[in-house]
């Protein structure tokens, strides 16, 4: 036992996990795109959107079939966001027009994305390859990736910077916060609901656009779990950030660590891959990942309160103990 312990890990070759990290440094930027969109639901609207799992595909689907056709790369991507604003929309028609739980409406606008998006494709995977077609950015060149979506990255987080400081944008936020407050201040919550989950599933479409250009396919299931992803990105990000800089982190900072909880949700997924783990119980990894930093807020919060109690009591005691004491003398 102990012979196949040691020769387990003398087969790890740290260089070889050193090479593969740019590979994931871009994927994660990439997918830290959908984060973004995801943070806008789930931190900003409270709303559990699943319908992320089917825009992301559609943003990689759109974007492939209009390459092939020949339209220009900059339009597919244009042409896939717009799509993802519509499944955005129809989940919220589904939700605040046709009274249909949040849960619920994701899940059909997702499964209804599924059957379009094949027939977007015309089959379950359409090859977009950099040999053949000019692409935004590529795994066969992986620093010219991560460049090109760090700089996606920076104009997204500082046109949402702005966006969310604008009149419109403080309706949203203050729809997430307290709804019947922003009801009784005279904004309509149910148009904040659309425009927030239009938003939200144009910029996964995005990522799914860019995501199919860098892997060189896009494919009916390169969705599948992706709300699991872009939650890992978002709490991640937002306990690490917290960590860092606990009450003095602005929103600004929030969507900055958003992005970096998506790299390293990836990085941690190449150091499993890395470690030779089967890649059958990568979602179970990603499941355990998102569950523990979920937890982490609440248990911190909950030992806090528990010290301050214990504090108090200590006090009380104290005091008791000493006002006894004077008596008795």
């Amino acid at each position: 036992m102990m012979s196949g312990i040691l020769s387990y890990f003398s087969s790890l070759n740290p260089l070889t996990f050193l090479s593969q990290l740019p590979g994931n440094i871009a994927q994660g930027i990439i997918w830290g795109l959908m984060g973004l969109g995801v943070f806008i639901t789930y931190k900003l609207l409270d709303f559990a959107d699943l319908s992320v799992d089917g825009s992301f595909a559609t943003g990689g689907a759109v974007t492939a079939v209009l390459i092939i056709a020949g339209v220009p790369v900059w339009a597919a991507v244009l042409i896939a966001m717009l799509a993802g604003i519509i499944a955005g929309l129809v989940t919220g028609f589904l939700h605040t027009v046709l009274g249909i739980p949040g849960i619920l409406a994701g899940i059909l606008t997702q499964i209804a994305l599924y059957s379009i998006n094949l027939n977007i494709m015309g089959k379950a995977n359409v090859p977009v390859s950099y040999r053949n077609y000019d692409l935004l950015l590529s795994a066969s060149n992986i620093n010219m990736a991560i460049i090109i979506g760090l700089v996606l990255v920076a104009v997204v987080i500082i046109l949402m910077y702005w966006y969310f400081g604008t009149e419109q944008g403080s309706a949203i936020r203050s729809t997430g916060s307290n709804p019947s407050m922003s009801k009784a201040q005279g904004i309509n919550i149910s148009t904040m609901k659309v425009i927030a989950l239009a938003l939200s599933n144009g910029l996964v479409a995005l990522s799914g656009s860019l995501f199919a250009q860098y892997q060189g396919f896009a494919d009916i299931n390169m969705g599948r779990g992706a709300i699991v992803i872009g939650l890992a990105a978002v709490v991640i990000g937002t306990v690490i950030g917290e960590g860092i800089f606990k009450k003095g982190m602005n929103f600004i900072l929030r969507l900055f660590f958003v992005v970096v909880g998506a790299v390293l949700y990836y990085i941690a997924m190449g150091l499993v891959l890395w470690l030779k783990m089967p890649t059958d119980d990568t979602k179970l990894f990603t499941a355990v990942v998102v569950a523990v930093f979920l937890a982490v807020p609440y248990l911190q919060d909950k030992s806090k309160t528990s010290f301050k109690k214990v504090a108090k009591r200590s006090a009380k005691l104290l005091t008791w103990n000493d006002g006894e004491g004077d008596e008795n003398a």
